[in-house]
């Protein structure tokens, strides 16, 4: 295993990297997105840690660019930022952040965070199950989804939104079942991730929208829904 971290406030980086690496997480820092990419060439993470606000290159472009190559599409993103405005966080969870963390950040919780976006990845899944309602098809295991014959490209935080909805079709999941399940850690009452996320997968999975919003309660996908 191996995280990559881009921070150019040295106090942050040199703290993160240090705890990282006597938590059992090898952990190599980058204050520079060059340097960042060089490195990429000749190893790529299994996670990386990115900050928004760079010299050279802002954290976003860096991110756009990281999903869009093959190779690095569905590695786990996690951003680390001082930017804590709504605006900020939307763009950075269009753009494919797996999740969002803003500064001033405890360690603890980052470590807690970092293992659970870590185990979602290494999650085999169940080898055989598939989905389909109306258009849409999703196999959890091939981590294929498709709405009629497009192949449907999928942050891991979507795809695993996805997946649970699916497995609890008809069954409505509240906002911190969700958070707790997907996230791996408990809604604080103001997090707005999962609204976010809810909106940016109804946009993929256009026209096909299977999932329901209970007002007042979470989100469903019923089992008869067909769009």
């Amino acid at each position: 295993m191996m995280i990559y971290l881009v921070e150019d406030d040295n106090s942050i980086r040199e703290l993160v990297v240090y705890t990282l690496n006597n938590s059992g997480m090898k952990t190599v820092g980058f204050a520079k997105p060059s340097d960042f990419w060089a490195a990429m060439e000749n190893e790529l993470p299994t996670m990386i840690l990115l900050d928004i606000m760079l010299p050279e290159e802002d954290g976003l472009s860096i991110l756009k660019k990281l999903r869009q190559s093959q190779a690095t599409k569905k590695t786990p993103i996690m951003m680390l930022t001082a930017k804590g405005s709504e605006y900020d966080k939307v763009v950075g969870l269009d753009l494919g952040a797996d999740d969002y963390v803003p500064k001033p950040f405890g360690m603890m919780e980052l470590i807690a965070r970092i293992k659970a976006l870590l185990r979602r990845t290494d999650d085999g899944g169940e080898d055989s199950k598939e989905y389909r309602i109306g258009q849409l098809y999703v196999s959890p295991s091939k981590h294929i989804v498709k709405v009629g014959e497009k192949n449907i490209t999928l942050t891991l935080k979507e795809f695993e939104m996805l997946c649970l909805l699916l497995e609890s079709r008809d069954i409505v999941l509240t906002r911190d079942q969700i958070l707790n399940k997907v996230w791996g850690y408990a809604f604080d009452g103001e997090n707005r991730t999962v609204d976010v996320h809810v909106r940016t997968l109804r946009n993929k999975l256009k026209p096909c929208d299977v999932i329901e919003t209970v007002r007042g309660i979470g989100y469903k996908i019923s089992g008869d829904t067909d769009k």
